[in-house]
């Protein structure tokens, strides 16, 4: 059975290779502009947005894609558009804590399934020079609310799922393909 992943994130293919070893890439370029206030029902809609046409294209195929954001405060936080965002979130995100949402649609046979799953991150309390440092030098442009957990730098302590926080909710995920037949 052919699998396809909707991404072009390093740390989501690392994920799903952990329950999937043998699959294709096939990142979709959709405009990601989508208005909805509900951090849930952004993630998936987003998700759904990425897979495009993949389904059309490969009926037969298991398709997955996905979107994380990073929610504090009543605002959603994406990928930053630079240094200087990046510098800007982590300030906003130093010493609270923050929601962490991962949207995930699974196309088979038609059909789209689609699930979020929901963190918490607790960051540390950050100096300026701290934050100016980690985005030099961990360059967390392609992540979420400018961060990575799995860089130990930022994050105090989290809550629920980890895999999710990276950009892919495995245990979720495999619930999903288990009662699909994939896996």
């Amino acid at each position: 059975m052919r699998v396809i992943l909707a991404s072009q994130s390093p740390r989501r293919r690392e994920l799903l290779k952990e329950i999937i070893p043998n699959f294709d890439i096939m990142p979709q370029d959709v405009d990601e502009q989508v208005i909805e206030k509900d951090p849930k029902i952004l993630v998936q809609k987003l998700a759904k947005k990425k897979i495009n046409n993949l389904d059309k294209q490969f009926n037969d195929a298991v398709i997955i894609s996905s979107d994380t954001i990073v929610y504090y405060n009543g605002k959603v936080y994406g990928k930053p558009k630079n240094e200087i965002d990046a510098v800007k979130i982590l300030r906003e995100l130093s010493n609270n804590t923050h929601e962490v949402y991962t949207g995930v649609c699974v196309c088979y046979k038609g059909e789209k399934h689609l699930f979020f799953e929901q963190s918490f991150v607790k960051f540390k309390d950050l100096t300026d020079e701290e934050i100016v440092q980690y985005v030099r030098n961990k360059k967390p442009l392609d992540k979420a609310g400018a961060y990575g957990i799995q860089d130990n730098d930022v994050v105090e302590s989290y809550l629920g799922s980890y895999s999710n926080i990276v950009g892919l909710p495995q245990e979720k995920l495999k619930d999903v393909l288990r009662n699909i037949g994939v896996i």
